[in-house]
């Protein structure tokens, strides 16, 4: 954690002194007063002014992380910008095993958007058939991504290296020379240069075995059938016995809960039933080769299909990477992307995005 300079340290006791409010992340519109009514929470209200709880709870000097505030107390909130065209907007059915945060991730926008755009309460629950309200043009973009999927086309990513032609690239990638120009906007020549990222449009064996860009042989998505067959037939926690569980967890391995927890929500809405194709098991979604890593690091074998278990497997990992990561950032892009991937390549786009949602959730349940 860094440290306050003794100038930086002693202006902020004498602003708290003087009783001046602590104006942190106010941005360019200055604050506002707002008005606490009955039910409201402080989540709703950070997600609703676009802010977040902890910089209210320091705005406002409130106790005890604000989990009380009364109907009737005037706090100070970001002041939205004036004038501003609304976004435009469409309508997203919810579908069965969705949770806010994975389609925040899937849309490239913030889940406080889609909470306060659909008024949801502070555990953003959504149920399979309800419309919400998110922007366009990201859903129209999904919308695209969804149809060639279903045709069984995906689009891979390149980066052009000495040597290569577009002919070479779709031959190499099983694409073909027309569609990487088309997709590219390239003059008909086809002409490249290294290091240029380009996308190459090609069919996958299966659209089944397909998530977020990336095929899977078929071995790992039969055992993920299997694994998800299993599941079907167990008795697995209620969410709030899994939050519970994922606490004491954290506790217990000197990981900060809220971590774990956004964690875990990110990954499947705590639902130990959840199973990817990419065989990625239960609340913490750990894939069998990280589980068999976790079982080493606790010292005895960890089933992933065991909720406690599950949940051991997720937090023991969080806390390997936190301790070799050299920020909570990478920590939480080792989850996702591996640690070595990220150290090597950067985070790629849908990691940045999978962060930023984690980070948002980590201020929902502190």
């Amino acid at each position: 954690m860094p440290t306050l300079g003794f100038s930086s340290l002693g202006a902020s006791v004498a602003a708290a002194a003087a009783g001046a409010p602590l104006l942190l992340a106010a941005g360019a519109n200055g604050w506002t007063s707002y008005h606490v009514r009955d039910g409201d929470t402080l989540w709703d209200i950070a997600a609703a002014h676009r802010t977040s709880v902890s910089t209210l709870v320091r705005a406002n000097h409130l106790r005890g992380g604000g989990h009380l505030i009364q109907s009737g107390t005037t706090l100070r909130v970001p002041a939205r910008a004036k004038h501003r065209p609304a976004a435009r907007t469409t309508t997203y059915t919810v579908r069965r095993g969705d949770t806010v945060g994975a389609i925040a991730l899937r849309l490239g926008v913030p889940i406080s958007h889609i909470m306060a755009t659909n008024h949801l309460d502070h555990r953003g629950r959504i149920y399979a058939g309800q419309h919400l309200r998110v922007p366009a043009q990201p859903a129209k973009a999904q919308a695209k991504a969804a149809r060639a999927a279903a045709s069984g086309v995906r689009t891979r990513s390149y980066t052009v290296r000495a040597g290569d032609t577009v002919s070479d690239i779709a031959v190499r990638l099983h694409s073909s020379t027309a569609g990487i120009i088309k997709a590219n906007h390239l003059h008909r020549t086809g002409r490249i240069v290294v290091g240029q990222r380009l996308r190459a449009p090609v069919r996958a064996a299966s659209a089944a075995n397909s998530f977020a860009g990336r095929t899977y042989p078929h071995a790992v998505v039969e055992a993920a059938r299997h694994n998800r067959s299993r599941l079907a037939s167990r008795s697995v926690p209620s969410r709030d016995a899994t939050r519970r569980l994922i606490v004491q967890t954290a506790h217990r391995y000197g990981v900060d809960p809220a971590l774990a927890l956004a964690v875990a929500y990110q990954e499947s809405g705590f639902n130990q039933r959840q199973v990817s194709v990419a065989n990625a098991i239960g609340i913490m979604q750990v894939i069998p080769s990280s589980g068999r890593w976790a079982s080493d690091l606790v010292g005895r074998r960890l089933d992933l299909l065991d909720a406690r278990d599950n949940v051991t497997a997720g937090v023991v990992i969080l806390k390997a990477l936190t301790r070799s990561a050299k920020t909570r950032s990478h920590a939480i892009a080792g989850y996702y992307q591996g640690l070595a991937s990220v150290q090597r390549n950067g985070m790629f786009v849908d990691t940045k995005a999978y962060v930023r949602s984690v980070q948002a959730l980590v201020h929902r349940f502190d």
